[in-house]
């Protein structure tokens, strides 16, 4: 693990740190996605990447994966209440990067419903 030298400011872009994790982060802020539709969303990732990514950001508490037994097995990623409370955050900064780096929004801004429960997504 990255120091965080007694910062949770450091802390935390240590957990959102590397190439995809923001973007995977931010896909799974409006919905579950399997692992084929985070890597069609993401042009440019390697299987082997995204998987190590997504790995970190579970040993983070950031996600949560869901299989189901068939063959082959589906694998379904979804937000932990951690990675929920990331959304404002990223929110944040993405109106921050439109307002002063003049970068739009080329990503949905529209999130789910807050009354669909997290228990009906891992079930």
């Amino acid at each position: 693990m990255k120091k965080d030298f007694g910062c949770p400011v450091q802390g935390t872009i240590n957990v959102l740190s590397g190439k995809w994790k923001v973007l995977v982060v931010w896909h799974l802020g409006f919905m579950p996605r399997r692992f084929a539709e985070l890597r069609d969303l993401l042009p440019g990732v390697s299987e082997k990447v995204l998987t190590a990514q997504l790995r970190q950001l579970e040993k983070d508490g950031v996600i949560q994966r869901k299989i189901k037994a068939s063959t082959p097995p589906q694998v379904t990623y979804y937000l932990t209440k951690a990675g929920d409370d990331l959304m404002p955050m990223l929110t944040d900064m993405c109106h921050w990067g439109t307002r002063h780096l003049g970068i739009p929004p080329n990503l949905p801004m529209i999130r789910r419903a807050k009354s669909r429960s997290r228990k009906s997504i891992a079930a």
